[in-house]
């Protein structure tokens, strides 16, 4: 039975201020579920049409027009959950980190995420301005990434004056990525999806790269955040 103080707090967990006060965020459809409580994360509660078939105080079997009633889909997948949002941990500087520079749209973070996943970028480090992680639509298209890198949200020019990790910054005037040697251990920094990289972020960089267009107008006026991440990843993953 779904009760009111389910669905105050289930959608109250639409905004920053109330995942955060209440320390849990909004997970939605079956295969995404699944590979959540396969990980570390922490189950609060599980609102779905059919059994899961695991403990039975976690679980709460509705309706679809109940599940309608709290889903933030237009078209909803059989289940919600709400899991706790873990403990931030320490960023481990010994590998590739990417680091994001105020991305603001939520469907570009949750594929960036998906990328770090698919490259094995274990640190995603985020500036404080950047969309939260937890919100749905990233969780969304997170597609179960969310579990694998551990993300973390940090004054950017503070954390890139204290590293001793080269620093790359992806510009559209930078040195061509396919001409250019790239560590196995460094940041690759991002930028917001209209701005790029802000000055004061592009003063700690040490190296800018850039994708070169191919077209035969070079019209295009920039790539996707997200796509020239991919592009990025893979350059230095190519070893």
């Amino acid at each position: 039975m779904l009760s009111k103080s389910h669905i105050k707090l289930i959608t109250s967990l639409k905004q920053k201020k109330y995942r955060l006060q209440h320390g849990f965020f909004v997970v939605e459809g079956v295969k995404t579920i699944k590979e959540l409580l396969q990980s570390k994360l922490t189950l609060h509660a599980l609102y779905t049409t059919e059994s899961f078939n695991i403990d039975a105080k976690d679980e709460i079997l509705i309706t679809e027009v109940e599940l309608k009633r709290i889903s933030f889909l237009t078209t909803p997948n059989k289940a919600l959950a709400i899991f706790k949002i873990p403990k931030a941990k320490l960023i481990e500087q010994n590998g590739l980190i990417l680091a994001l520079d105020a991305i603001r749209d939520p469907g570009n973070l949750g594929t960036i995420i998906r990328l770090c996943d698919w490259f094995g970028v274990k640190d995603l480090v985020c500036s404080k301005e950047t969309v939260d992680c937890f919100n749905p639509k990233v969780i969304q298209a997170t597609m179960g990434s969310i579990t694998r890198v551990h993300i973390s949200y940090v004054d950017l020019e503070v954390f890139l004056n204290e590293t001793n990790l080269p620093v790359y910054g992806a510009f559209m005037d930078g040195k061509t990525v396919y001409g250019t040697q790239l560590p196995e251990k460094g940041i690759l920094v991002m930028g917001n999806e209209a701005n790029g990289v802000s000055k004061e972020i592009e003063a700690l960089i040490n190296e800018k790269i850039s994708i070169p267009r191919f077209g035969d107008l070079q019209a295009t006026e920039s790539l996707n955040v997200a796509t020239a991440t991919a592009i990025l990843l893979s350059e230095f993953r190519r070893g």
